[in-house]
């Protein structure tokens, strides 16, 4: 057993040490063998447990989902101190730099006048700080990693910025219809990599109309996936109270289920 003060109330400093227990020989066998790569999805995961809670207005789940992300931080930290290249404390300083370097106008003498010059100002700093001379390298830095529709509008934020970007949300629509003439035009070569490629654009251009709107396209198709999930447990419901096979039935007919599941929804 380790050498621990138990408390009613801990903090950080007690966070650090518990890792570190968890990590040192006697510790425990399945942190202690723990890489990066190994957790790098538990990251994901986690943080995605943060927006739940978010989305549940769930103050408690928020506050244990938080110390997962923050345990998660602290885990990295610790494998990159064992190693000797930088720890927990050099995270902190790194971030508390960057926070000072991009607000001058609460840590220096810069004038702003509203959101869009902090924006601004936020994004002349960081492309500053990283090198990026263009929007176009800019857009490069941007994580492949991330959720693709995510992806697609913050390049397209970058394109905006660069002044590659149509004047009115009609030029969007007109691009989104031609780019679904093209993916047609596609399905009739019965090429896959071409309509694989088609209906890329077609996505492409749908976050570009989500943006024209202030409609941001990750939460539009959360907000689709569950309606769907919520109308089709509906369809099944009815389904059963009828005595219908859905499997024997025909897609038309499935559709008159469909109707009737959001009528009583919208009732509800």
């Amino acid at each position: 057993m380790v050498n621990f003060n138990f408390k009613d109330k801990y903090d950080i400093g007690d966070l650090l040490e518990i890792m570190e227990h968890l990590r040192s020989p006697g510790g425990c066998p399945w942190d202690a063998e723990q890489t990066h790569e190994s957790i790098r999805n538990s990251f994901i995961e986690e943080t995605y447990e943060v927006i739940e809670a978010i989305n549940k207005k769930d103050k408690e789940l928020l506050q244990e989902e938080l110390g997962d992300v923050l345990l998660q931080v602290v885990f990295h930290a610790r494998m990159e101190e064992e190693e000797g290249s930088f720890n927990f404390s050099d995270v902190c300083d790194g971030i508390c730099k960057k926070l000072v370097e991009r607000h001058p106008h609460v840590f220096g003498d810069v004038n702003v006048e509203n959101t869009d010059d902090v924006l601004r100002n936020w994004d002349t700093i960081k492309r500053k700080s990283k090198g990026q001379k263009t929007q176009g390298s800019a857009m490069e830095k941007i994580p492949r990693e991330l959720p693709a529709l995510m992806r697609s509008e913050k390049i397209q934020s970058k394109a905006r910025k660069a002044g590659f970007d149509w004047d009115e949300i009609d030029g969007a629509l007109e691009a989104l219809e031609s780019e679904i003439r093209e993916l047609r035009e596609a399905m009739q070569s019965g090429e896959k990599k071409e309509i694989e490629n088609e209906m890329g654009d077609v996505l492409f251009s749908c976050v570009n109309v989500s943006r024209f709107l202030d409609v941001d396209p990750e939460l539009a198709l959360t907000a689709s996936n569950e309606k769907f999930i919520t109308r089709f447990l509906e369809v099944e419901r009815l389904a059963k109270e009828q005595g219908i096979n859905m499997k024997e039935k025909s897609i038309e007919e499935l559709d008159e289920l469909w109707k009737q599941a959001k009528i009583n929804l919208a009732s509800n």
